[in-house]
């Protein structure tokens, strides 16, 4: 029998809840389905499907091995669909969830020149700097920032999300020299509620990284309003390249610690494995990669 075909019927199997009910979705008799399942432990040389005259249900390594089937055709039937639409023009509404800074200073920059060059595609972008479930919440695609739990999507990797230290030049000048990372255990470190930001900073040392437990009076879920602090002199602000470069040219935040400078992370865009390639999710995954993918 066709291993691929056989994988499909499988996955049809655990899904409907029995062999019946899968050789009706398949338009195939439940011996059949029995069949192609039972090839496939034969194959394997394990049980995926304990059965008894009333209910089924998967054994361990049934369990394991559906995981990896779910995926494989996906990808499959993703790769079918990009070239069954290849020529077909992105359309439709495009759902995305970014984090707040990147979204509005980097990715909100760019859409513009997406939505120029696909006219008949809209977005609805959600901006939060909370996990967001992308299936249960609907959405298309997400950008996540750090290091990726094994949640069973699809991602691609971008260029690193580039952080930076800074100050305004009124706090340093009030303040002791800071010509190492445990100086900062003497100064107000603004402190960002997302991530481990709040709690400690890590910097790359000649030795190896560093890592400091920072304290404040403030601390933000926010990098829009941590910036608007360092504006005024409340403390030092550990974000993101995007969010700074601006203050930086300006002169109103300078870089501190230059020497030790602070490690990039992790950054991913990511759907769904079970998400059919359409047109505008293509072409919009094709336009992120241009324009922040990982060099």
């Amino acid at each position: 029998m066709d291993r691929f075909l056989s994988m499909g019927v499988f996955a049809k199997a655990v899904e409907a809840g029995s062999f019946s009910a899968a050789g009706d979705a398949l338009r195939m008799s439940s011996q059949l389905v029995g069949k192609h399942v039972q090839t496939l432990e034969q194959h394997l040389g394990v049980r995926l499907i304990q059965r008894t005259t009333r209910r089924q249900h998967l054994t361990e390594a049934g369990t394991a091995f559906y995981e990896r089937v779910k995926i494989i055709l996906a990808e499959v039937e993703a790769a079918e669909g990009v070239a069954a639409i290849s020529g077909a023009t992105p359309r439709g509404r495009l759902r995305i969830n970014a984090p707040v800074t990147f979204g509005i200073h980097a990715l909100s920059q760019r859409l513009p020149d997406y939505l120029r060059r696909y006219p008949d595609v809209t977005i609805d972008m959600a901006l939060s700097n909370r996990y967001v479930d992308l299936i249960d919440e609907g959405f298309d695609i997400v950008f996540r920032v750090g290091e990726l739990a094994d949640s069973g999507l699809i991602a691609r990797a971008l260029s690193p999300y580039r952080l930076c230290l800074t100050a305004a030049p009124a706090y340093l000048a009030s303040r002791p020299a800071i010509t190492h990372p445990q100086d900062l255990t003497q100064h107000e470190c603004l402190g960002f509620s997302h991530s481990d930001l709040h709690a400690r900073w890590t910097f790359k040392g000649p030795q190896g990284p560093i890592t400091v437990p920072i304290a404040g009076k403030l601390r933000v879920d926010n990098g829009e309003s941590l910036l608007m602090a360092a504006r005024a002199g409340m403390g030092l602000l550990m974000q993101s390249w995007e969010l700074v470069q601006a203050d930086l040219a300006a002169g109103t935040l300078v870089p501190v610690l230059e020497a030790f400078p602070v490690p990039s992370r992790a950054f991913h865009v990511l759907y769904a494995p079970d998400r059919r390639l359409t047109p505008k999710l293509r072409s919009f995954l094709d336009f992120v990669l241009e324009h922040f993918g990982a060099a």
